[in-house]
């Protein structure tokens, strides 16, 4: 009786479950077609505290009148308007805080990375253009670091009372190959000249308007390059004769201004010797020079540099024994700067062997023979060897891909101003970032 009284209520989920798995899936699937128009809030991006917010700042606070004088585009004329180098700037200076040393790298970073994006401020740039101002702008750049050295001088940071002075090899952009001696040059020349010719006979073929003007504008640049490196022969021979080598010399086809140089590997590579001056308060750095030569005569220019972009020489110079020479210590008493570098042995060492040495080399031998000489001697490899080590390591200065010593000196400067930069960021308060 009760099978009857619920016969009705029976479940009827066989069916159900076969009526449902009838047919195929519905499905919402991806479309990768599909424009989507995302709002962004680009001053959400980051928190107040970020570091690319102080950067902006840093810059806003800068002259750039230098940079503002080129551009062409001006109101009431035709044309359009070129990237404020407020945002070029900041942004290569963001990137070498943060290592970034390509511009290609640098130029995916501004449409992948909300830092980067923040600073763009929604401005299209590409890395072409990053490239072309990171090295076009030497002059400029370089009073932006005399700008940097200033308030770190008037905020007590730097205090001049000592500074540190090093070098540092780093690769250039060139390979071993391409190092040749006169007589090939000599050769090679002749050969880029012959491509010049061929070429534009060419132009008046079946080639197209632009692929002859590239091909004839590559052939121009070789034969410049090689012309160039000729030119630098007489420079090498004569540091040659200066040490002593007798190897015939060579230059480079690639980057004719490079060197091969003594790595800290203890192998030989095309190289450039990057300085650093820096102040051992404040671990900021006051002077930046790029040779492709010896250490040994460049304590005075560095000296120099330095009181034109502060005003004032400083108590102190600390260096290694590369820069020790009669001529460098010399010229430091003459600024009133105590010099501390180790005092060489053998019998080429300044006062050496000498009955009556120039005063200066005497008084700087009597000062590294006390206790407080060699103690302020020590300073030296915290303050130079840790700059540059950060250099190297954090701030995109391990492999230059630029040539030319003005193109490398540029690239010393962006890191120079970024390592500054850090500086500044140290001493102002994050809740005003």
């Amino acid at each position: 009786m009760s099978d009857a009284l619920f016969a009705d209520l029976q479940p009827t989920h066989t069916t159900d479950v076969a009526d449902a798995t009838a047919g195929a899936p519905r499905l919402e699937t991806a479309n990768r077609t599909q424009v989507e128009l995302t709002p962004t809030d680009l001053e959400s991006l980051l928190p107040p505290g970020h570091a690319a917010r102080l950067v902006w700042r840093f810059v806003e606070g800068l002259d750039l009148q230098r940079f503002y004088e080129g551009i062409r585009a001006r109101e009431g004329r035709a044309g359009r308007p070129a990237i404020d180098p407020k945002i070029l700037i900041a942004l290569w200076l963001y990137a070498t805080i943060d290592g970034v040393g390509s511009a290609r790298e640098l130029d995916r970073l501004c449409y992948a990375h909300d830092a980067y994006r923040w600073l763009r401020g929604g401005v299209s740039v590409n890395h072409h253009t990053l490239s072309d101002f990171r090295v076009d702008h030497h002059a400029a750049l370089d009073r932006l670091l005399t700008q940097s050295i200033t308030v770190l001088l008037d905020k007590r940071v730097v205090t001049l009372n000592r500074i540190a002075q090093d070098g540092m090899k780093v690769r250039a952009s060139a390979g071993v190959r391409s190092f040749r001696r006169g007589e090939r040059l000599a050769a090679c020349r002749q050969m880029a000249r012959q491509q010049v010719a061929r070429t534009r006979a060419q132009m008046e073929g079946d080639l197209t308007a632009r692929r002859a003007a590239a091909q004839e504008r590559a052939a121009a640049e070789k034969l410049a390059r090689v012309e160039a490196a000729l030119a630098e022969l007489p420079r090498v021979e004569a540091a040659k004769k200066r040490n002593g080598t007798k190897s015939a010399p060579r230059t480079s086809t690639t980057d004719p201004d490079a060197r091969v140089m003594k790595m800290m590997d203890g192998g030989y590579r095309p190289a450039y010797n990057v300085q650093f001056a820096t102040d051992v308060d404040g671990q900021a750095i006051v002077g930046v020079h790029v040779t492709n030569g010896s250490e040994q005569a460049e304590l005075v220019p560095m000296l120099e540099q330095v009181h034109a972009r502060t005003g004032c020489d400083p108590d102190a110079l600390l260096a290694d024994g590369g820069y020790v020479s009669t001529e460098g210590i010399c010229g430091a008493a003459a600024r009133g700067v105590a010099l501390y570098a180790p005092v060489p042995d053998g019998k080429h060492a300044p006062g050496s062997g000498q009955t009556a040495p120039h005063p200066a080399v005497a008084a700087w031998r009597a000062r590294m023979a006390t206790a407080e000489g060699k103690t302020q001697y020590k300073v030296r490899a915290g303050t130079a060897e840790r700059i540059n080590a950060d250099a190297r390591t954090h701030r995109a200065l391990g492999l230059i891909p630029v040539r030319g010593l003005q193109k490398v000196q540029t690239w010393a400067l962006w890191t120079a101003l970024a390592i500054n930069l850090l500086r500044v960021m140290e001493i102002v308060p994050h809740q005003m970032m």
